[in-house]
């Protein structure tokens, strides 16, 4: 069999928990591949809004199995009340959530000096979540990470001291006034080690070889979004980790031969959370509007997000750089209401007109070129086909698809899992 791939094709929340939710039927593997707790995927069914922050979002399936990647960056801290938050819904998570050894850890001393480097940077902060992410993934780099495989180490203690002895030193260096109890901070991080210990370790490349050989179907869920990506990101604004496509092969150990299918999942709208550029951002009354009925909070972080119209260059962007099969229009139901829409189609950049993403897109740099269409009045939140769409959404649609060649097979029209329309 062959892996599918589902991932954000804008700065992040695109809806990919949702999605995921609503595809997992079809897959008996759901796959995180990248990320840690900085990524909440929100998934709204029965009445109840769900939040997950490193689950995968299969794990209400009852048929289907859950492994976290090597990828992946887990605090046992937050990991731990993940699950306790789901267990009043009865689920057997501890028979469908597997997780990979050599997904590394993230310490109480990442995320303290995740806090420092970030108070230490001032107004040049990039707008970390500060839950340690990003120095996790540079002990990972730099050889110095320890793993979820290291808790079945008898020298597992002496890792973590050495680690975090390091870090303390680190954060004396960053000479910011920052107030911590670490004893305290440890005694809950090692209570939840020993909870973790409950769960299944798993040599997760071999796993998931073994699967494909056996004729399972895998769904590879992504965190975060393409724009967010270390190397093809807006950088330095950027994640710590790989958010497109490659990412699912280095995050699961997966061969790039046996990858079919590339879901792409985008806004009708475009949304940022936190610093970096943004060439369609609204300030005004639409921006805000949007925020306001699009529910624009961070579902971890609570961070509002900045709104603005459609940026078709940098979507065309991710598409490419990701090899998109098939994507995924979401909240679309939130641009209800505009007599007018903008959807920007290219740049002006230094002066010439361009129509593809550039190495720099600061506001002194670029200035977004609009084509503007004719928006919809009617409420989506209660359609159910296609067809019922107002003709407006349809066009807006097929301007879409046509720009960058690649069809719209799903129109979101609300959070529920019910409000998913199949075109």
């Amino acid at each position: 069999m062959t892996v599918d791939l589902l991932l954000g094709l804008q700065w992040g929340d695109e809806g990919k928990g949702k999605i995921v939710d609503v595809l997992t039927s079809k897959y008996d593997i759901i796959a995180r591949f990248q990320g840690g707790p900085n990524a909440g995927h929100t998934l709204e069914f029965d009445g109840i809004k769900h939040v997950l922050r490193t689950i995968p979002s299969g794990i209400f399936h009852k048929n289907s199995m859950n492994i976290i990647g090597n990828g992946v960056v887990i605090d046992p801290v937050v990991f731990i009340k993940e699950i306790e938050g789901l267990e009043k819904f009865n689920i057997d998570i501890y028979s469908r959530l597997l997780i990979s050894r050599k997904a590394h850890l993230i310490l109480p001393t990442h995320r303290l000096l995740d806090a420092a480097s970030e108070a230490a940077k001032g107004k040049a902060k990039i707008g970390s979540t500060l839950k340690g992410i990003g120095p996790t993934y540079m002990d990972k780099t730099g050889r110095n990470g320890v793993r979820v495989g290291d808790i079945e180490l008898a020298d597992f203690k002496e890792r973590y001291r050495a680690l975090a002895d390091k870090h303390e030193a680190m954060i004396k260096f960053h000479d910011v006034d920052l107030q911590y109890n670490l004893a305290e901070l440890e005694e809950e991080f090692f209570a939840s080690v020993e909870q973790l210990k409950k769960l299944t370790f798993i040599d997760s490349e071999n796993y998931v070889s073994t699967a494909l050989k056996d004729g399972k179907s895998i769904l590879a869920e992504g965190a975060q979004g393409s724009l967010l990506d270390v190397d093809f990101g807006t950088y330095p604004f950027v994640t710590s980790s790989t958010t497109t496509a490659a990412g699912a092969c280095t995050g699961l150990g997966v061969p790039p031969n046996k990858v079919k299918n590339v879901f792409g999942i985008f806004k009708a709208y475009t949304t940022r959370v936190g610093s970096g550029p943004f060439p369609t951002e609204l300030s005004d009354e639409i921006g805000a509007t949007m925020a306001n009925v699009g529910r624009e909070f961070g579902s971890v972080t609570g961070r509002a997000r900045r709104c603005g119209w459609l940026d078709l260059v940098a979507l065309k962007y991710a598409v490419e750089v990701n090899g998109v099969t098939e994507l995924y229009m979401m909240k679309a139901d939130v641009l209800s209401g505009f007599e007018t829409l903008k959807i920007c189609t290219a740049y002006k950049y230094k002066g010439e007109e361009i129509d593809h993403l550039p190495y720099n897109i600061e506001p002194e740099n670029v200035e977004p070129i609009y084509t503007e269409v004719k928006g919809w009045k009617a409420d989506l939140t209660g359609m159910i086909s296609y067809e019922e769409l107002p003709s407006e959404l349809k066009e807006y649609i097929t301007f879409i698809e046509k720009e960058l060649n690649v069809p719209i097979k799903i129109v979101s029209v609300g959070p529920d899992r019910t409000q998913t329309i199949v075109k």
